[in-house]
């Protein structure tokens, strides 16, 4: 939540916030107790009833349906260590692109990837365990700055701030690329 709100009070002139990836509800309760009208989807149906028992309306489903039917389109949309779990990439970031108003912004977090990052996991020996193909439900795409802002601009959308978070910048633990969509 701190490095999020200021890029809310930067980004958001709105208080309609989409979340995609809302997990058990702890950013949308967050975003709510600051005054944000949230609505947000996630797979995950142990996630949703303890967002359910928080009092918050959050819904179940992924970015294999087309959300901006269901739900409409949004100023801002926030998605927070989403990605790397996802299947099809370029999928949610079409979801996303069409969730959003005509200039509206995305505020995309997923674990940091960087070249200084990726030796010192190599030179400490913890490059297996960090890339382990063992967690259930783990990380399955790591993304660079580049690539992450490559993503967004194939369906149309502009990178306008960009922040690493966590440790030192160049060991950062994550990152946070807003992307405005065209409009």
């Amino acid at each position: 939540m701190p490095a999020l709100e200021p890029l809310l009070d930067q980004y958001a002139n709105t208080e309609r916030v989409f979340e995609l990836g809302c997990g058990n509800g702890s950013t949308a309760a967050h975003l709510q107790a600051k005054g944000y009208s949230v609505t947000g989807i996630d797979p995950s149906a142990s996630g949703l009833a303890v967002a359910t028992e928080r009092g918050l309306d959050l819904h179940q489903g992924s970015t294999e349906e087309d959300l901006a039917a269901r739900y409409g389109k949004f100023p801002v949309v926030i998605s927070l260590e989403v990605v790397e779990h996802v299947f099809s990439p370029k999928l949610y970031a079409e979801r996303i692109h069409d969730l959003l108003e005509p200039g509206g912004v995305a505020i995309i977090s997923t674990p940091y990837h960087g070249y200084l990052k990726n030796l010192a996991l190599a030179v400490t020996g913890k490059m297996d365990g960090h890339f382990t193909a063992l967690w259930e439900g783990g990380h399955i795409k790591f993304f660079s700055r580049d690539t992450l802002g490559t993503l967004f601009q194939r369906v149309g959308m502009e990178e306008v701030d960009f922040r690493r978070v966590g440790r030192i910048p160049q060991l950062a633990k994550s990152m946070i690329g807003v992307y405005r969509k065209a409009g």
